[in-house]
């Protein structure tokens, strides 16, 4: 099978490489449908991290099973799936308390990249997501409105949830990535009356807007701090969703919070250590960390997908190929793409 693997910093490509097998009784094989490029790919792309060399790349798909292990039973072959990066188990305590992105029987496999043809899943019974039907039901954008819900969707939707936005709330969303632009989704879907973008580019500030944002703010540092509490009269924002990771934009989220809000974060931290002092004196929450994603996936977001009620999908702004996975990955770099999708199959 083709699969993509990354080479160098700036360097991806397209391999050939065995077929996955079934490894365990909860397995799955999967035949990746669609799959995409993620912010945090950009991660070891751009070098800020490290990756070994010839290690399997992606962690986002929707895709047909192909065949299951003899413990499998509420998943078949033949079932079209949401593919979570989590992998849950669903009977331990992390996922019996809605945490599955930190299962401790998720396992690890280095050459589980789903930027290819055919794919492994671990804990296939419950951390599977089915979706009803087959790819030919559902319209283009249907499709890619799935494959958000593999990562990018439930993980703007764990920053709202984690910072506790509630019906009536100002919400400030940090990052205008697809995970950022999810976020102003999710918020809209928990009820916030407000939500202020933080955004230079026009392309994902006109997204932030149709996706429900009512204010965009383009300053950085202590200048978009003074604008938003130009917005919110001097009283600071309910709920921060920090979808970046740097320092900047942790530090950012906290100074335009009020006193007593919750910055629910999901960006990657780019850096170990971190201030808390700040947090203190102003009483504020920090939370959030890696997604629910199946436990959101089964709570709320398919069936708010497949009700047509909201469509994450519109973050792909660029489509490619599998053979064309470096384009891909440039696109985004380059930031001529919000997301990439990668088509792989019918």
């Amino acid at each position: 099978m083709k699969a993509g693997i990354f080479v160098e910093p700036g360097r991806v490509a397209i391999t050939e490489a065995d077929k996955p097998k079934l490894q365990g009784e909860g397995d799955a094989l999967i035949r990746i449908v669609r799959a995409c490029v993620c912010g945090s790919d950009l991660w070891w792309y751009r070098g800020i991290s490290s990756k070994e060399s010839e290690s399997r790349i992606g962690h986002e798909a929707i895709g047909l099973v192909e065949e299951v292990g003899s413990a499998v039973s509420q998943i078949q072959k033949g079932d079209f799936v949401i593919v979570p990066f989590t992998h849950g188990c669903g009977k331990c305590a992390a996922c019996q308390a809605g945490f599955d992105g930190n299962c401790p029987h998720a396992g690890s496999d280095p050459m589980a990249g789903y930027q290819a043809e055919y794919l492994r899943y671990r804990n296939a019974d419950w951390g599977l997501v089915k979706i009803p039907g087959q790819p030919s039901d559902y319209s283009d954008d249907q499709l890619n409105s799935f494959l958000t819900l593999s990562d990018v969707m439930a993980t703007g939707y764990h920053a709202a949830a984690t910072a506790e936005v509630r019906e009536g709330d100002t919400v400030v969303v940090m990052g205008d990535g697809a995970v950022g632009l999810c976020g102003v989704i999710a918020s809209k879907m928990l009820g916030a009356k407000r939500i202020i973008a933080m955004s230079r580019h026009k392309d994902r500030q006109e997204l932030a807007l149709a996706f429900g944002a009512t204010d965009i703010v383009a300053e950085r540092g202590d200048e978009a701090v003074e604008r938003v509490m130009e917005l919110t009269n001097g009283d600071g924002a309910d709920a921060i969703l920090e979808c970046v990771g740097t320092e900047t934009s942790v530090e950012t989220a906290v100074k335009v919070g009020r006193s007593g809000a919750i910055v629910g974060r999901v960006g990657v931290p780019q850096k170990a250590e971190m201030n808390t002092n700040a947090l203190f004196w102003k009483n504020i929450g920090l939370r959030g960390g890696i997604a629910s994603v199946t436990t959101y996936d089964k709570a709320v977001l398919l069936d708010a997908v497949l009700k047509g009620e909201i469509n994450p999908g519109k973050v792909f702004t660029k489509r490619f190929r599998l053979e064309e996975i470096q384009e891909a990955y440039e696109a985004m770099d380059q930031r001529t793409a919000i997301k990439s999708l990668l088509i792989i199959s019918d």
